[in-house]
Formats: C-alpha cells, sequence, structure tokens
C-alpha cells in the first residue's frame, strides 16, 4: 500500500506538471491580447494539417480516437487497471459533454470567424445565433463567399470551409480542447502509475495541438481554450479522485469481509 501511495503521488505531480505546460500557451495569449486569427492561410498545408488534428477531436471521428488511446493502454496496462482507467475516462467524457452542453448558450460568445465576419458586415451575429442549425449552416456558407471576395487574404479549404459551416454553435467553452485535455490527463495518469512516459508524452503534445488548431482555424478565442484547459483538468483529476475511492473503499470491504469469516 505504501508503494501504491508513492506512485500515485509522483504520476499525480507529473500530471500536475502537464496541466500546467498545457496551460502556458493559451495563459500567455490571453495574457498579452495575442489573437491567433486569421494569422495563417487556411488553404495551406499548415492549415490542412491543424484540420486533421483538429478533426480527431470532431464526432464521429473523436470516438475512434478514444479508441485508438484505450486500445493502446490497453496493451501497457494491468486487467484492473486498464479497468480502472476506462471507468475514469467514461465519467470525465459524460461531465466534459454535460457542462459544454450547457455552457455555450450560457455564454453565447461568438467564434471568431463569426465576429470577423460581422466586423466586415457580412454577418449579424446577434440575428445569426437565433436561427436553427440549418439556416445558420445557409447564412454561414454564404458569408464565406461574400467573405473571400472581399478579403484577397482569406481563402479555405475545402475542408476548412466544411468545418466551419459543421461548427456553428457558440465559442465558449472549446468542447475540442475539453475533450483532448480531459482524456490525455486521465490516461496519462495511469500510463505514467504503470512506469509510461512516451505515451503521455504524445497525449500532451495532442492535447496542445488541439488548443493551437481551434485558435488558428477561426473556431475559438485564447480564453475559451484557457478556461477549458482549466476546466479540464479540474474534471480529470476529479474523476481520477472518484475511482481511487472507489478501489480504496473496494479494498477496505474486501478486507473487512476477510476479517469477518
Amino acid at each position: 500500500m505504501n508503494h501504491l501511495h508513492r506512485d500515485t503521488k509522483a504520476s499525480t505531480k507529473l500530471m500536475l506538471i502537464g496541466w500546467g505546460v498545457l496551460l502556458v500557451i493559451p495563459a500567455c495569449l490571453y495574457a498579452f491580447s495575442v489573437t491567433m486569427f486569421p494569422r495563417i492561410e487556411l488553404d495551406a498545408a499548415f492549415a490542412q494539417l491543424l484540420y486533421w488534428i483538429t478533426s480527431t477531436g470532431t464526432a464521429p471521428y473523436g470516438i475512434a480516437t478514444g479508441i485508438v488511446i484505450l486500445i493502446a493502454c490497453y496493451q501497457s496496462l494491468k486487467r484492473a487497471e486498464f479497468l480502472k482507467l476506462v471507468m475514469a475516462v467514461s465519467i470525465a467524457m459524460a461531465t466534459t459533454l454535460s457542462l459544454n452542453h450547457f455552457l455555450k448558450p450560457y455564454f453565447a460568445e461568438p467564434r471568431p470567424n463569426a465576429a470577423l465576419m460581422a466586423q466586415e458586415s457580412l454577418l449579424n451575429t446577434n440575428e445569426f445565433y437565433q436561427h436553427n442549425k440549418a439556416d445558420k449552416r445557409e447564412l454561414l456558407t454564404q458569408s464565406i463567399k461574400q467573405l473571400e471576395l472581399s478579403r484577397s487574404d482569406i481563402n479555405l479549404s475545402p475542408e476548412i470551409e466544411g468545418h466551419w459551416q459543421h461548427e456553428v454553435g457558440y465559442a465558449f467553452p472549446s468542447g475540442h480542447t475539453l475533450f483532448a485535455v480531459t482524456l490525455a490527463l486521465v490516461v496519462s495518469f495511469y500510463l505514467l502509475l504503470a512506469g509510461q512516459t512516451l505515451l503521455p508524452l504524445v497525449l500532451l503534445s495532442w492535447a496542445i495541438s488541439m488548443g493551437l488548431s481551434r485558435m488558428w482555424l477561426g473556431m475559438h478565442w485564447s480564453q475559451d481554450v484557457l478556461a477549458s484547459t482549466v476546466i479540464g483538468g479540474l474534471i480529470a483529476f476529479a474523476s481520477i479522485a472518484v475511482m481511487q475511492q472507489v478501489t480504496l473503499s473496494s479494498h477496505w470491504l474486501r478486507k473487512l469481509s476477510t476479517n469477518n469469516r
């Protein structure tokens, strides 16, 4: 038990460091009021790379991402630890989905791409977000065509244009960032507990890239990514704490049951 406690403490410490690393970039961007959009050519190869990164958190591809990560963990963890991981991830994902669904309409923050089109007098964000999803997609399609005509520096690849048309909800918080940060931190905790370090580093890099892709592609502001990273970390730690408590309770129940025989 003492050995397990030391390992848990070390994994938690490394997880905290990883969370801090995830917070650095959006915190600096927010602190210095740096906007990431529009700063890149949205029809260039780099933008396409960002699109594919962001797609790993977009439904239904996000489900595939989670499954691939769990398969990789299955190969690295003992069965008992893997089951704890699956339960913790399930708790975390259910929480993030529910919170994201509640917070977006509560804060009602327009996305950077919609704000840009409003700045160019191509869209009225107050009216735009009152329409149903199908109408919003049609309005956005028309505004994108006008934007590309009025701004020679903005040209969207077909994939990114399709992504803009698909993501017509409010900005805050960033669901993609919530998904990536929460999943990366929860999975990393159990991998670190098992002595694995390579996959946690990959997951940390993926979560950082996810937040950057959302800002560069005009889907989120730095405050969205920053807040989502904070919330995602809190959810991750809470989910792990719940599973640790369940494990501890089960251990004492088994011990009590054995003593009473």
